[in-house]
Parts: C-alpha cells; structure tokens; sequence
C-alpha cells in the first residue's frame, strides 16, 4: 500500500509539473513572462478556471476546445503532462524512496530537458534562460553530492566531477563545432544551444556520463536521420534540430548509462 502511495504521489507531481512545463514551452520562445498572465486562451483571451487546468482531464472533458470561443487546444498539452509524469515514475522506479535525492535531481534536469525537447523541436532554439536554470539546479545538485549524499549516477564521491563534467561536456562540443567551422566553412555543424546546454548536462551527470550522453545522441541522431531521409522526409540538407536527440541520450544515459560503459569497458578492455 505505501509503494502504491508513493507512485500515485509522484504520478500527480509529474502531471503538475507537466502542465507547469507547457506554460514555460509555449511562453518562452515569445519572451513572455512564465508567471504572469495566469493561464488564459491564446486566441479568445479567456482566463481559464480551476476546472479547465486539470492535467490531461481537463484537454478529455474540453474535448480538446476552448471552453468559450471553440478555438482548438493542441494535443501537445496533454501530451508533456504524460511525458512527464511517466518519466518521473520511470525514474521513481529506478532509485526509489530511498534514493530520494538521486530522483528529485533526476526528476528536475528531466524537467529542464522536457522543455528543451518540445522547443528545439519546434523552434531551432535552446534558450538561454533554460540553459541557465539546468546550470543553477546543476550547481545544486553538485553541491547536496559533496556535502549530504554522492549521487549515483557521478560514479563516485569526488566534489568536483560534476563541474569536471560541465567543463568537459561543454568543451567538447564547442571544439567539435570549432573543427566543423574550419572544416566546412559554416557555424551549422553545432549550435550553440547545443553546446551550452551540455554544461548543465555534465553539472547533473558528471564528466564521464556527459561523454556517454553525447554519444548517445549522436547516434540517435544518426539513425533517425537516415530514416527520414531513405523515407524521403528530410533531405540530406535539412536542418533538423539535435536539441531532441540530446534529450533522448540524457534520458537513456540516466537509465542505461553506467551499464552501457562498463559493457563497454568490459568488451574492449576486458
């Protein structure tokens, strides 16, 4: 019964949360305040109810239509409050109760990242601001692993791995889209939300899953990529946004990441 709490528990945070995170997707690449105006139909102005704001009931009683002038609700709404509250039992389920600051850390960059995703996607941009709050929560993280309890997925206990991790994940990818510029003549090899952003990926991550997170990716990026071009989508000039893939490879890595290295390690060394 108490584990059952503890799921339902975090299955409503993540909901809430979700809804939260639509508001950030839909009003930061605007420049609008995530606080003010309360939440409110984008065509007709109407401020909606208690009712209206319920995650995911709320888009199923509407009908997915504003209450008032009729104007379609995307279903992308529903979609991120799903997205998060599974990912956050997901993660629930990988460190538990007893693993609670391992989840709460996990459950925040997670967050941070969701936005990222769903505004890369559509907008090409990873935006400062967004950089900036995983970079602060990043710092948080690095600091409650030196001084109350190491977070697993650093592999150790040294206080400074995750800031190792920021330098490296961040240097990396600014040398890559460096090489790209002198080889290529173009800054399109690496963006440089892309690259920020890897800084608090290695802040949360540490130095060594920062590396794989980056790996992950590109491979993601790869196949996916492929895909859409042998299914004539994309054209092998298509810009396609590698915000997504990193968010993928972030997820995965917090799964799988140790794992996958010492498989690794394992096969080539072993």
């Amino acid at each position: 019964m108490v584990e059952i709490f503890y799921y339902t528990y975090v299955i409503i945070v993540g909901l809430l949360i979700g809804s939260f995170l639509n508001v950030c997707i839909c009003r930061i690449p605007k420049g609008e305040s995530i606080v003010t105006p309360s939440s409110h139909c984008v065509k007709c102005d109407h401020k909606l109810k208690w009712f209206e704001l319920i995650p995911v009931f709320s888009y199923l009683f509407l009908k997915g239509k504003c209450r008032k002038c009729g104007e379609k609700i995307s279903l992308r709404y529903a979609l991120v409050e799903m997205l998060t509250a599974l990912i956050f039992v997901i993660l629930f389920h990988k460190y538990g109760i007893e693993k609670i600051g391992d989840f709460i850390a996990a459950a925040f960059f997670m967050s941070v990242m969701i936005v990222v995703f769903f505004i890369d996607l559509e907008h090409m941009i990873i935006p400062n601001g967004v950089v900036v709050t995983g970079i602060i929560g990043g710092m948080a993280a690095g600091i409650y692993s030196a001084f109350i309890n190491p977070l697993e997925i650093y592999g150790d206990d040294k206080w400074w791995n995750p800031f190792l991790g920021a330098v490296i994940g961040f240097g990396v990818l600014l040398l890559i889209a460096l090489l790209g510029y002198l080889v290529y003549r173009t800054e399109d090899v690496m963006g440089g939300g892309d690259i920020k952003i890897f800084a608090p990926i290695g802040l949360f991550l540490g130095w060594k899953m920062a590396l794989m997170t980056f790996f992950i990716s590109v491979i993601l990026a790869g196949i996916v990529s492929v895909i859409l071009i042998l299914l004539k989508i994309k054209d092998r000039k298509s810009g396609i946004p590698f915000g997504p893939f990193i968010v993928a490879g972030t997820f995965l890595t917090y799964l799988f990441g140790w794992d996958l290295l010492n498989w690794y390690i394992e096969r080539v060394f072993g």
